[in-house]
């Protein structure tokens, strides 16, 4: 298969940046995604050119660091589906393909298609865990939890962090990120005790980290890898609600 790339190429986050047009032949339609821009590279060295900056690591859907527009859709024209599990027979024998990093204030471009992230980390360093001491360790089946209500947390607990949310927000909100880490501790009991804190804290550093207001247009469970659902959203909201009209009294 044959491939016009026209890829993103920045040198750091002042840089101005600019896009670069390469040829590409001879991609088999099994490869990846990456796979074919390890080809690219391998072209690129070759020509004794800087190869294209990204992030990757587990290429199993897993890690979240896959993160890039593609033709203009995060992570690409397949639903439910990372960058790295994205195959080249998703598109067509001589298109023509736009590769651009996450657009977004608070994720600044380190270099290409490859921005920093680490907004998240400080989301989660926030309230992203339980503290609560509860001694020695007890049986699983000590507590017994709705099968409901482990499903629920479960499913917001697949979020890998990859950012696509944002990316595809008008606001570069990180809302569904953010209420996908509180709803999964915060509906187990294991997580009832700091459930308002965590809330507040987390809530917080969202809007320290220059991430907009969600104005629920749908956008970022549409490009979701892990199909995160919106009531969650709906959940962090009321549960905000709940712990900001608690703390004012207090």
């Amino acid at each position: 298969m044959k491939f016009t790339i026209k890829v993103w190429r920045q040198n750091g986050p002042k840089d101005k940046g600019r896009f670069e047009t390469y040829p590409l032949d001879g991609i088999d339609d099994d490869m990846s995604f990456l796979e074919m821009i390890d080809v690219l590279n391998q072209n690129l060295l070759t020509e004794k050119k800087d190869p294209v900056t990204f992030d990757h690591d587990c290429r199993e859907g897993i890690c979240g660091m896959c993160s890039m527009y593609i033709n203009g859709t995060p992570h690409g024209p397949e639903k439910a589906t990372t960058t790295c599990q994205l195959h080249m027979r998703s598109f067509k024998d001589g298109d023509t393909i736009t590769i651009e990093p996450w657009r977004a204030k608070a994720f600044p471009v380190i270099k290409d298609l490859m921005v920093d992230r680490s907004a998240f980390d400080r989301i989660i360093q926030a309230g992203g865990y339980i503290s609560i001491n509860t001694g020695n360790a007890i049986d699983a089946n000590a507590i017994p939890i709705e099968k409901d209500l482990s499903n629920e947390a479960m499913n917001a607990a697949v979020c890998i962090g990859c950012g696509a949310c944002v990316a595809s927000c008008k606001n570069s909100s990180a809302m569904l990120f953010l209420s996908a880490k509180v709803s999964h501790l915060n509906l187990l009991p294991q997580g009832k005790a700091e459930a308002k804190r965590r809330v507040n804290s987390m809530m917080k550093a969202h809007d320290s980290e220059g991430f907009g207001a969600c104005t629920n247009t749908g956008a970022c469970h549409a490009v979701c890898p892990k199909e995160i659902s919106l009531t969650n959203i709906a959940r962090l909201n009321r549960e905000y609600i709940g712990a900001s009209l608690t703390s004012e009294k207090e």
